[in-house]
């Protein structure tokens, strides 16, 4: 019975001080032992565009802002508002967006950035050439080609039949040679065709079905008909310029200027600018020497796929589109048509009446 009370004494005693305990800790955390707030950290302004500043333009003090940073992340490179004299007055050697920050490397003296040329030649990617080609309304997709698209090229060519020493397009024309006489001191005799008379060409013998009779054929036209096809050259070629590319010295229309003011003279672009690789460029140059047919088709500017296709002949198209050979009838459409023509205006100037 005295042991059982022993007991009891000993759980108040345990329960009284775990209480105290608790009591204490408590107010241990209510008078600031908690954990310290963190300090922030030391930040640092550096400058920044404040606009899109193109290539080969002055730094100006509107035309950057700043931008706080953290100490740890400013080098050497940047610059700080302590340094915006070394900053401003300074050129761009590259074109800069807005918001980026501005270092060493982007710009210089304007001696520095002069071998740089002009500011198109950012848009041509390291390894890449740009290269002119004519265009009009239909090659130019509508003059829908415009600065920055991304187009595909076409090329269609004639092909012809020439004889291989001459280099010259068959047939061939027709001179008679005589042989020399039994006289001595005899010289051959060569008769040269009129070249405007017919039957002149060479021709071919063959045997008339009906009277089984050797004849002579010649070609019922002056020139051999040429062979054309068609085919895609080069794909995802970016578009640099439509038209031609501004001079440095040209001058602007004087305020006031009468003639100037009457009418607005637009003039539709004839040549365009493309950025290829070098040897792309110098197809492009053969193509526009030799006579070829260039054409531009637009696709859009993040199809980064490239399609195989084929050459477009005659035989393709027959074969690829189901296209039949109309036979010969006893009867015809009348009136008689022996060429197509396409509906499209010229390539013309276009003026604009003043605006009243």
């Amino acid at each position: 019975m005295r042991r059982g009370r022993i007991f009891i004494f000993l759980a108040l005693i345990l329960i009284i001080i775990l209480v105290v305990a608790a009591i204490y800790l408590r107010q241990f955390s209510n008078q600031g032992g908690g954990a310290e707030e963190p300090v922030a950290p030391a930040t640092v302004e550096v400058y920044v565009a404040g606009q899109n500043i193109p290539q080969g333009s002055e730094v100006t003090s509107d035309l950057i802002t700043t931008i706080s940073i953290p100490e740890d992340t400013v080098n050497t490179v940047m610059f700080t508002v302590q340094e915006q004299g070394d900053l401003v007055g300074k050129w761009t050697k590259y074109p800069i967006e807005q918001g980026v920050v501005i270092t060493t490397s982007m710009v210089g003296t304007k001696d520095e950035i002069a071998p740089s040329g002009p500011a198109w030649a950012s848009g041509i990617d390291i390894g890449m050439t740009a290269f002119s080609i004519p265009v009009t309304r239909l090659s130019s997709v509508a003059f829908g080609v415009a600065d920055g698209a991304h187009v595909n090229i076409n090329a269609c060519f004639l092909f012809v039949d020439v004889d291989p020493s001459y280099q010259t397009i068959l047939p061939n024309d027709i001179s008679s040679l005589s042989a020399p006489g039994t006289e001595p001191r005899a010289t051959l005799t060569l008769t040269v065709a009129n070249p405007e008379a017919a039957g002149n060409a060479q021709g071919r013998t063959e045997v008339e079905p009906s009277f089984q009779q050797g004849i002579y054929v010649v070609p019922s036209e002056e020139s051999q008909r040429p062979r054309i096809v068609c085919q895609m050259l080069v794909q995802n070629v970016k578009v640099l310029k439509l038209g031609t590319f501004p001079l440095t010295e040209e001058v602007a229309p004087v305020e006031g200027d009468q003639a100037a003011a009457e009418t607005t003279t637009v003039e539709r672009p004839d040549i365009i600018t493309l950025v290829v690789t070098p040897q792309d460029s110098v197809t492009l140059s053969y193509l526009i020497y030799s006579g070829a047919e260039i054409n531009l088709s637009l696709r859009n500017a993040s199809d980064n796929q490239r399609v195989a296709t084929e050459a477009a002949t005659l035989q393709f198209l027959l074969s690829q589109y189901n296209i039949p050979v109309p036979a010969k009838l006893p009867y015809a459409m009348q009136p008689g048509v022996s060429e197509l023509t396409q509906p499209f205006l010229p390539n013309d100037v276009v003026t604009v009446p003043p605006e009243q």
